[in-house]
């Protein structure tokens, strides 16, 4: 050692301890850009998904004062309800066309298009919701009614606009005539924006009505499906943890055991739907679309993780709890079910919770049992129905949703995107509530 280091001090601030805090100020640098790029992207997909799918929330509606005119519902005026079920939506639409004609002559409105065009803002559903509304109440027959229909996606799409004029002019399904008509009626306050409760709790629909649709019904297939997962997965997977953590000897085949469980728990989940499809539908021959099999097909795929997440919990409870069970005379059952298990089950609830939420956003293991193909169009009267019938779930809607080619399906899908999201975050701070209220500290 030389004579100037030997008498250097100790808090001087040499080149190498520079280079060190150098070195330790650009680490944290870049520590704080990565998050803040993260938040970024985090923020714009918040921001295109509230953007992009808000506008499903809302809906444009039609007032119309329609007459039921007897001479075309109820020719006989018998008012017999087998007779009226023959007059198909064919004999309501004249009514919709002549309801148009009468309030543009009412309020005085200058349009150059016809009945027939006028009543082409409309749903192509409104006749049946006329039928429908008729045949529940023959009474209404010769009485001039105020009904509140969906207009037409195009009209939806103009008043959000998603659609503009220019577009109208290239468009078959839509004229400019016609949207200066909705302007008129947007003035009079008859065509008027509200919130579409029918999106939460409506059917899909046919690409020619797609303003019709909801995700109401795929709603009920996912808390269907999720039932099933729940009741299998978290017992199965519970007795399956606490048997190799506390009771199976540790040989090579409980080795191989725990190997294998890991192992499936990184296998792609649309490998689960192959084994669904050949046990479940091929084999045992359940019927093909209905949460029951989805149910099945995602309790095998959660079942890795619940058991992988249940040991991790039962491992975090000190050996002393068990030790100290053993020595004051209770069997190694009661140790575990009376004391090791209770200091668990935060652990074991929140593995469970997040294992549904990612089933609950699986797509993929459904597509090979038929839940994208099927389009849900009535809800299930019974506990049997939801289960047995056919049915789809909100991400396979949405993933149906997005690759029709109207718009509005396309809004939809970002209008689907949100509930479902709001489904996974109830299920994560559900977690998260219960983690805190079982915790107990030791």
């Amino acid at each position: 050692m030389t004579q100037t280091s030997a008498k250097q001090s100790l808090f001087a601030v040499t080149y190498h301890t520079k280079r060190r805090n150098a070195s330790e100020r650009r680490f944290r640098r870049y520590g704080q850009a990565a998050i803040g790029i993260g938040l970024l992207m985090l923020l714009t997909l918040a921001y295109t998904i509230v953007s992009k799918g808000t506008g499903a929330f809302q809906q444009t509606f039609v007032t119309l004062n329609i007459e039921l005119l007897e001479s075309k519902l109820d020719k006989k005026g018998n008012r017999d309800l087998e007779e009226m079920k023959k007059v198909s939506t064919f004999g309501y639409a004249p009514l919709i066309a002549t309801a148009f004609e009468n309030l543009a002559a009412e309020r005085e409105i200058k349009t150059k298009i016809k009945a027939k065009e006028m009543a082409q803002i409309i749903s192509k559903s409104a006749p049946s919701q006329l039928r429908d509304r008729v045949l529940d109440n023959p009474a209404l027959i010769g009485q001039t009614v105020e009904f509140t229909l969906l207009a037409n996606s195009w009209i939806d799409g103009y008043l959000k606009g998603r659609v503009t004029r220019e577009n109208a002019q290239n468009n078959k399904n839509i004229s400019v005539q016609q949207l200066d008509f909705v302007d008129e009626l947007v003035a009079l306050g008859v065509v008027e924006k509200r919130f579409n409760i029918g999106f939460i709790t409506g059917a899909d629909a046919s690409d020619q009505r797609p303003e019709d649709a909801g995700i109401g019904v795929a709603m009920i297939g996912s808390l269907s499906m999720m039932i099933v997962v729940l009741l299998l997965s978290l017992p199965i997977g519970v007795a399956a943890s606490i048997y190799l953590e506390e009771f199976a000897p540790k040989n090579w085949i409980t080795d191989v055991i725990e190997v294998n469980i890991a192992n499936l728990a990184a296998v792609p989940s649309i490998v689960f739907g192959i084994l669904g499809l050949a046990i479940f539908i091929n084999t045992m021959h359940f019927p093909q679309s209905a949460p029951l099999v989805g149910g099945l097909v995602l309790t095998l795929m959660t079942l890795p993780t619940i058991i992988i997440s249940t040991r991790a919990a039962l491992k975090a409870v000190p050996p002393s709890i068990r030790s100290a069970a053993l020595g004051l005379g209770a069997s190694q059952m009661q140790s575990v079910f009376h004391h090791v298990l209770p200091l668990a089950a935060p652990g074991i609830l929140t593995g469970t919770i997040i294992g549904l939420a990612q089933a609950l956003g699986e797509t993929a293991p459904l597509l090979l049992i038929g839940m994208i193909g099927y389009i849900a169009t009535n809800m299930p009267e019974t506990v049997t129905d939801a289960l047995l019938a056919p049915n789809s779930v909100m991400p396979a809607q949405i993933y149906e949703w997005a690759k029709r080619a109207d718009p509005a399906f396309y809004e939809r899908a970002w209008g689907g995107i949100i509930i479902l999201l709001v489904f996974l975050i109830t299920m994560n701070t559900l977690a998260v509530v219960l983690r805190r209220r079982f915790e107990r500290r030791w």
